[in-house]
């Protein structure tokens, strides 16, 4: 497979990793360089909630009873209950950022992976159609410019199949063939003028008479393979990305916001902004706040293993770019055979 479809980053979204990374990310956010509270002061707390753009009117100068505060603890705090429901607000917002920016690198990844593979994948098709138109226009001229619309329409039938269309790869094919034999068979007995049903009883019974060989079970085994491997590829990297950016619209409930605030800001309610959560009671927060996404994590590994899978099948035994050459050079392997063949054929065929 060509370097440009190659999966060679593990796209992978543990959800582990991400709350380690949300962590690390959250736990700075509206630090400063570590300042020890003076007694009851609370110019730090002041000074923070102003940097972050708060107007400091409603803020205590030094601290005072807790009682009114919903999410933190009671005690002697620094934050009015104004500020305790801004930084509620505040902290709902630095999580769902935080989700979206750690997010985005895979988000992006799918994206541009179903997009570069899509491409590729059409222009295999492409090259091989007019591959087949170059190579049978030069050999066969009018003969086949008369008859062109069979070709092209194996391959529009092909594209539906990948694009996802209810179409079945083996039928395509035989109905290929079946259309194939009856010009052919006119063109090896030049001397006869066949009629429509004749040439339908041929079509018929080509499974008994073989006129191509063994050329269109081999090429349906090679085409089918890569084809249905290319499509389900394609569409498992569109349901990645899908999954991704259905997965990271959160929300967060009233649990997660209290839990948020508990590591974010409620030190800073406390007079001490400096103080970081511990990694612990970090990690139990994101847990919480990401549990339906845990959930997912077993199915999520498996989906990319199958991926996984799927991409190396491509590059080995169902490699997309040997069966999209190869079909121009079996259906002219498949004429010659019925060429050399032909009076054997008809007279099966007259029997």
């Amino acid at each position: 497979m060509s370097s440009a479809v190659r999966m060679d980053t593990r796209l992978n979204f543990p959800v582990y990793p991400l709350m380690v990374l949300l962590c690390a990310v959250c736990a700075l956010s509206g630090t400063r360089s570590a300042v020890a509270s003076s007694g009851r002061s609370c110019a730090d707390t002041r000074q923070v909630y102003a940097e972050k753009g708060y107007s400091t009117g409603t803020a205590p100068l030094t601290q005072i009873s807790g009682e009114h505060l919903r999410l933190c603890p009671q005690d002697y705090t620094c934050c009015s209950s104004q500020m305790e429901e801004t930084l509620a607000l505040q902290s709902e917002r630095d999580f769902l950022k935080a989700v979206e920016e750690n997010s985005q690198f895979l988000l992006t990844t799918f994206t541009q992976r179903h997009r570069r593979f899509d491409e590729f994948f059409r222009e295999l098709i492409d090259l091989s159609e007019k591959s087949m138109n170059q190579m049978f226009t030069k050999t066969y001229g009018r003969l086949f410019t008369q008859n062109a619309h069979v070709f092209q329409e194996l391959f529009v039938e092909l594209r539906r199949y990948y694009s996802g269309g209810s179409v079945s790869l083996s039928e395509v094919l035989s109905d290929f063939w079946s259309r194939l034999v009856e010009r052919v068979f006119s063109l090896v007995n030049p001397q006869y003028q066949f009629s429509e049903d004749y040439l339908e009883c041929v079509s018929k019974h080509a499974e008994q008479l073989q006129p191509f060989g063994d050329v269109p079970r081999r090429l349906r085994v090679q085409v089918s393979r890569a084809f249905i491997a290319a499509r389900a590829l394609s569409q498992g990297l569109a349901t990645g990305r899908d999954i991704v950016n259905k997965a990271t619209k959160l929300t967060a409930d009233s649990e997660c916001v209290r839990g948020l605030m508990r590591q974010w800001y409620c030190p800073l309610c406390r007079g001490m902004p400096s103080l970081r959560p511990c990694h612990s009671l970090c990690l139990n927060v994101m847990k919480g706040c990401l549990a339906n996404q845990g959930d997912l994590d077993t199915e999520w590994n498996n989906f990319i293993d199958a991926l996984y899978q799927v991409s190396e099948k491509l590059e080995g035994p169902f490699n997309m770019e040997l069966a999209a050459d190869s079909i121009s050079v079996k259906v002219s392997e498949a004429i010659m055979h019925m060429q050399e063949n032909s009076v054997s054929i008809s007279t099966k065929a007259s029997r």
